[in-house]
């Protein structure tokens, strides 16, 4: 029994439970990893500091920029784990939540270590564990390697091989700059051209970023992420890219056979696709609540979901970035605190 059950121990599991602990809200935090980190933990070695965008401070610690060579999956999870140290949050780990159902006044949240009943739920699940594969004719034909971004270990496996990288986010433009240097050739497919954006992304364009996906989940749509409404970095890296012809973009193939991809008459012969085609939330153990409308989406204002306001998405929607997830927690516990006297 507790009052409120956190599902995830990342940067808004954390937030969440940092405000939960301010309220004197008696909570848990149940996270699926091993460690500290969350997604951090299984960032490809060869992300580095500079590379990574918008890291903010997680409530009541400062994040001390670090070197800029530093590796992404070591400085990120070493911060989460210094935080849930020096706050005393409840995580325990590693824990698998299976469902989450409805028991009238409580919630029962089942999961491989036990059952907890609470009277709320935050859920900040994120999305690494639901990687995104699209479907392509043919695609089960190829007889060479097929991975996603989620597989990704650095660039040195691809050497001397011939590769196609789809996906036009953030992950697939820093993959194939680092594949370009080692692979035989490359070639970049995206579904819609990419969008540069140059010049610093101020907090004018950031809310109106947000504004945008916020629309799109209070109408019950499946969100679109930040990340992808916001565009294309133009970093030094990006610019040297683009003049080489790596970052040289193609649309979509029309199909894959077992030794390439084709466009109407032009045929790419490779040996790896790598699929940088993101990631979906990972809300299947809510299933049994019902949540989603029908447009595939669940409705939610702010982070309270509309159809039972005792659950709160963290994480998702507009909240689905760093300093998002942040103001989320804060936004969640204090809407969940007047739930739980109410």
């Amino acid at each position: 029994m507790t009052d409120v059950v956190v599902i995830g121990a990342g940067q808004a599991g954390l937030s969440s439970s940092y405000f939960l602990r301010r309220h004197d809200v008696d909570h848990v935090v149940l996270d699926a990893e091993h460690g500290p980190g969350g997604a951090w933990r299984h960032r490809w070695d060869t992300l580095r500091m500079k590379t990574v965008h918008g890291i903010y401070d997680l409530p009541g610690m400062e994040f001390e920029p670090p070197d800029d060579d530093a590796r992404a999956s070591d400085v990120i999870p070493a911060y989460f784990a210094r935080y849930e140290r020096e706050f005393g949050l409840p995580v325990v780990r590693p824990v698998q939540v299976r469902t989450v159902t409805d028991e009238g006044e409580r919630l029962r949240i089942t999961t491989d270590s036990g059952t907890w009943l609470a009277k709320g739920l935050i859920n900040a699940t994120g999305t690494w564990r639901r990687p995104f594969w699209p479907h392509y004719p043919g695609q089960e034909t190829f007889r060479g390697r097929q991975l996603h971004t989620a597989d990704y270990r650095g660039p040195e496996e691809f050497a001397g091989k011939r590769v196609v990288v789809v996906g036009g986010g953030a992950s697939a433009v820093q993959q194939l700059l680092e594949i370009a240097q080692h692979a035989a050739e490359t070639r970049w497919v995206t579904r819609k051209p990419p969008v540069w954006r140059e010049g610093p992304f101020t907090h004018e364009y950031g809310r109106a970023v947000v504004a945008m996906v916020d629309e799109a989940v209070r109408a019950g749509r499946p969100p679109t992420s930040v990340v992808s409404v916001t565009g294309l970095a133009l970093t030094p890296e990006v610019r040297e890219g683009i003049r080489a012809g790596v970052l040289d973009r193609r649309p979509m193939f029309d199909r894959i056979t077992p030794t390439g991809v084709v466009w109407g008459d032009e045929t790419f012969d490779a040996d790896v696709i790598l699929w940088a085609t993101g990631f979906r939330h990972d809300l299947d153990h809510l299933a049994p609540l019902h949540l989603r409308a029908p447009g595939g989406g669940i409705v939610v204002d702010g982070t309270r979901v509309v159809v039972d306001p005792r659950v709160h998405l963290v994480g998702y929607g507009p909240s689905a970035s760093t300093v998002g997830a942040n103001r989320a927690g804060r936004a969640a516990v204090k809407q969940l605190t007047e739930h739980l006297v109410a």
